[in-house]
């Protein structure tokens, strides 16, 4: 088994709100990744005392333990009870409420013998690569079929569209919310390596258009998740005119995990 992992912050002046981890327990007992991409907070209260990376770090340390210790849960299961338990830390201290309280979209995948299992919560994304070489992503595309002007600001998409019915969801203080992720299971016979990649690096393929799923996969396996991320930090920073970044952040948190099994 082969497994690699790379982040990088989207400005040094920033703390990386990203977290990953990819372990393999015990011989025969298969392995679990966790993926999370923290969600920037505009500026302002969101209710909390906390960072959104001491949150990630907490929903992800429970995400890696439930899921390699707990296999009669399902991954919707786990995420349900990781967020109650990240929740439970800080309800006494923090509005968990308030609609910008810490949170993050979600990858889990977990394997055996037997099958690969997998769950993602909103924009990021797991990559599934066959025996023949087919990759096939699995993503929540929720984001990507709001209305126009949906995301037109933080503020507006606070109000309709996050957390809400018809809009999209990511993991905050809601343990209800795992019930809107994408799950399922393969075959462990048609799974050759799987790849998680947060939206900043996933950027070489959705924004830049450099090259589809298969390519992001090659690039991984070729240069590794670091050679991937240094692509995308060469093209945003050529992107002067904002021709594919638009609105978007010049350089983002990016995290890129490649798990061959």
């Amino acid at each position: 088994m082969r497994i690699e992992l790379a982040t990088a912050p989207g400005s040094p002046e920033r703390p990386n709100e990203d977290w990953a981890a990819a372990v393999a327990p015990a011989a025969g007992q298969g392995g679990v990744l966790v993926l999370l991409d923290g969600v920037t907070p505009p500026a302002g209260s969101d209710g909390c005392v906390h960072s959104v990376p001491w949150f990630t770090a907490r929903l992800g340390g429970s995400l890696a333990e439930l899921s390699a210790s707990r296999r009669d849960l399902t991954l919707a299961e786990i995420l349900s009870a990781s967020i109650r338990r990240t929740a439970d830390t800080h309800r006494s201290l923090c509005d968990l409420s308030h609609p910008r309280t810490p949170q993050a979209t979600v990858v889990l995948a977990r394997w055996d013998e037997e099958r690969v299992e997998h769950l993602v919560l909103s924009d990021s994304a797991l990559l599934v690569e066959a025996p023949d070489g087919t990759v096939r992503p699995l993503l929540d595309d929720r984001i990507d079929r709001l209305p126009p002007g949906s995301l037109a600001s933080e503020e507006t998409a606070d109000a309709r569209v996050r957390n809400k019915e018809g809009g999209f969801f990511t993991a905050a203080a809601d343990p209800r919310v795992a019930s809107r992720a994408v799950t399922g299971e393969t075959p462990r016979s048609e799974v050759r390596a799987l790849a998680a990649l947060t939206d900043g690096a996933s950027r070489w393929t959705e924004k830049f258009r450099e090259g589809d799923w298969t390519a992001t996969l090659d690039v991984l396996r070729k240069a590794g998740p670091q050679g991937l991320i240094d692509r995308v930090r060469e093209l945003e920073r050529a992107d002067t005119g904002r021709v594919y970044l638009r609105r978007g952040k010049t350089h983002d948190d990016a995290t890129a995990v490649l798990v061959e099994l």
